[in-house]
């Protein structure tokens, strides 16, 4: 199924690339994940309807609907930019038309990650390279003191990550590598993976 194919199937509009590029040295421009390998993501990497999800750097909510139409996830989405963010809202109008239970299922935030208040039940977080490594810092600060606050397992999944946070990761938090998802381009660009690390509950 191509990408209009599955938007039309989820009743949403989000294909398309952002125009131009963003004059930010610390957020990168708004670009979705492909259908197919979000098909391949959670063919290797289920959830389930008691998972909350966050898409940091949702753009229009592609990942939102899909996970709350295949696996009835809840789910937010962060959207700095206010265009972005005013395309969710509408795509969730749309989505909402064949999914009334969805109301209370997805919800936007039109901020800056470090701004969003971490819910105490978000336990999986999904990147798509969405902004600098020092961003990403101040964000995963946030999501361990929510931990500490709501003890639970958390999972961090990234999308064509830099290295940079990867060894952030590893080396400065206590979240470990559970799953490495390599994709069809991944020979030519070691990027082209999805990587799971995982906070073990404290008890």
């Amino acid at each position: 199924m191509d990408e209009r194919a599955y938007d039309s199937q989820l009743n949403i509009v989000t294909v398309g690339h952002q125009q131009g590029f963003t004059d930010s040295l610390h957020h990168h421009r708004y670009e979705p994940t492909p259908y197919d390998l979000l098909d391949t993501l959670f063919k290797h990497y289920p959830v389930i309807s008691e998972d909350q999800l966050v898409d940091v750097g949702c753009g229009k909510g592609r990942l939102n609907f899909y996970v709350h139409h295949f696996f009835g996830t809840k789910s937010a989405g962060i959207e700095m930019n206010p265009v972005f963010y005013a395309e969710a809202l509408e795509n969730k109008k749309r989505y909402l038309e064949q999914h009334e239970d969805a109301e209370s299922s997805i919800s936007f935030y039109n901020c800056l990650a470090q701004d969003y208040q971490v819910a105490n039940q978000d336990n999986k977080f999904y990147f798509f390279n969405p902004f600098s490594v020092q961003v990403f810092i101040a964000f995963l600060n946030n999501v361990l003191r929510s931990a500490e606050e709501a003890p639970r397992t958390i999972d961090i999944v990234l999308f064509f990550a830099p290295q940079e946070y990867s060894e952030y990761l590893e080396t400065s938090t206590a979240f470990q590598l559970v799953k490495e998802i390599p994709l069809p381009d991944f020979h030519k660009n070691p990027r082209e993976r999805f990587l799971i690390y995982r906070l073990l509950k404290m008890d």
